[in-house]
C-alpha cells in the first residue's frame, strides 16, 4: 500500500468511503452488515487506514456499521471521517445535536477528520452564517480533541469554493472533491484542484470512478488506453490518473464488493503516475466521450430522502441516460414498465426538492417530464 505523509500521521494513499457499501436486496437503507464486515476487516488488514462515512450514507446507517466493526480495532490504528450534513438545510441548526450523536453511532470520542458536508450553491449562504455557529462550534471541538483536523467537501461552483475559502479557509486543513478524469473539464475539476493547491490546502479525493462510470469505457477508448499500458486496466486509469494530480493526498473510493476492493488495494500497491502524453490522451478520449454522455448523476442518493413521491431517482437518471445515449430501444422502457405505477417518472409532482440537495445539481424535475414524453410513462 502506498502511503502520503499529512502533517503527524502517513495516511493509506487509498481510502474506504463508506457510502456504497454492500447491501440487502437492492435497498441503500439497508446494509449486509456481514459482507460489509469482511470487506472492512480485508481493507483494515490490507493497510487501508482510513475510513471515511456520513450522516446521511445509507440512510444514517453507514456509521452505525462504522462504529460496530471498526470499534473492534485499537482505536489509534485508524482514521475515521465523518461530517456535518449541511446538504440539508433543517440541520443548519441541530451542530451540536447531531456532532454528539454521530459520536455515539461510530462508538468513538473523536473523528481524526471531519468535514463541512457538500458546500455548494443551495447551502453556501447558511454554511457562512454567522447565527448558526457551525464553523464556532466545530473550532471548539477541535479545541477539545474531539476533532483532530477539520475540513470541508465540495460539489458547488469555483466561485462557491472560492466563497468558502474566504471566509473559512484559515481553518481548513484539507478539501474533498469530485476529482476524475471525466470531470477534468465537464466539473472544472482542474480548476477546483488549482485553486485547493494555490491555498496550500491538501487534496481528499471523491468519486474517483466517477459512480462506477469509469470501472468501464467504449470500446474504442479501451483499446487507445490499451495501447498505452497493456498491463493496465481500466478502472486503474482512474487512480493512475489521481496519482499524476499535484495535491492528491488521498483518495475515496466506494466499493461495493470484495473483487473492487482486491482490485483498488492491488492497484495502490504501486504509484505510476501518467506521462504527460498518457495524462493527455486520456483527456481528449473522455472528453470526446462525455460530449455523447447524458446527466452526470453519481448515484449519491441523496435526492431519494427529499422526494415526496418516494421515487428511485438515480435508478430513473440511469434508464434515461442509456435510452439518450442509446437513441432509444427496449431497455429503458421495459425497466421502468417493471416498476410500480407510483415509481415511474410519471408520478413526478415537479416540487424540486430532490434538486435543493443534488451534488450534481441536475434538474430532476426537468429529466422527469422529458424521459416521460419519451416513454410514456
Amino acid at each position: 500500500m502506498i502511503y502520503r505523509k499529512f502533517q503527524d500521521v502517513q495516511l493509506s494513499g487509498l481510502g474506504l468511503g463508506m457510502m456504497r457499501l454492500p447491501v440487502q436486496n437492492g435497498d441503500d437503507s439497508t446494509v449486509d452488515e456481514a459482507a460489509a464486515a469482511e470487506m472492512i476487516d480485508y481493507a483494515y488488514q490490507n493497510g487501508i487506514n482510513y475510513f471515511d462515512t456520513a450522516w446521511g450514507y445509507h440512510s444514517g446507517n453507514s456509521e452505525l456499521v462504522a462504529g460496530k466493526y471498526l470499534s473492534r480495532y485499537p482505536r489509534e490504528s485508524y482514521c475515521l471521517a465523518s461530517k456535518f450534513p449541511g446538504y440539508d438545510l433543517s440541520n443548519m441548526d441541530k451542530v451540536e445535536e447531531i456532532f454528539e450523536r454521530q459520536l455515539e453511532k461510530c462508538q468513538t470520542p473523536y473523528f481524526d477528520f471531519y468535514l463541512f458536508h457538500n458546500v455548494y450553491e443551495g447551502n453556501i449562504d447558511a454554511y457562512l452564517n454567522p447565527e448558526y455557529g457551525i464553523l464556532e462550534y466545530l473550532l471548539k471541538q477541535k479545541e477539545n480533541g474531539r476533532i483532530r483536523r477539520l475540513g470541508f467537501s465540495a460539489h458547488g461552483s469555483v466561485e462557491v469554493i472560492k466563497r468558502f475559502l474566504d471566509a473559512y479557509g484559515q481553518h481548513m486543513e484539507f478539501g474533498q472533491l469530485q476529482l476524475n478524469y471525466m470531470d477534468w473539464h465537464f466539473q472544472n475539476a482542474q480548476e477546483k484542484a488549482e485553486l485547493l493547491t494555490k491555498a496550500c490546502i491538501p487534496i481528499w479525493v471523491m468519486e474517483p470512478l466517477r459512480g462506477g462510470k469509469l470501472a468501464n469505457a467504449s470500446d474504442e477508448m479501451a483499446g487507445t488506453l490499451h495501447s498505452m499500458r497493456p498491463e493496465e486496466t481500466v478502472p486503474g486509469w482512474a487512480f493512475r490518473f489521481l496519482q499524476s494530480v499535484p495535491g492528491v493526498t488521498m483518495v475515496l473510493s466506494g466499493m461495493s464488493t470484495m473483487e473492487q476492493l482486491k482490485a483498488n488495494i492491488a492497484t495502490y500497491e504501486t504509484n505510476e503516475p501518467l506521462s504527460e502524453e498518457e495524462f493527455a490522451t486520456l483527456i481528449k478520449c473522455i472528453d470526446a466521450e462525455v460530449k455523447k454522455a447524458g446527466l452526470p448523476c453519481t448515484a449519491c442518493h441523496y435526492c431519494t430522502s427529499h422526494c415526496p413521491k418516494g421515487l428511485p431517482i438515480p435508478e430513473l437518471i440511469a434508464l434515461y441516460n442509456e435510452h439518450k445515449a442509446t437513441g432509444g430501444g427496449f431497455i429503458a422502457p421495459m425497466a421502468v414498465g417493471s416498476m410500480p405505477e407510483e415509481k415511474r417518472p410519471a408520478s413526478c409532482v415537479g416540487c424540486r426538492s430532490c434538486e435543493q440537495v443534488c451534488p450534481q445539481q441536475i434538474r430532476i424535475s426537468e429529466m422527469m417530464a422529458d424521459f416521460t414524453s419519451m416513454i410514456g410513462m
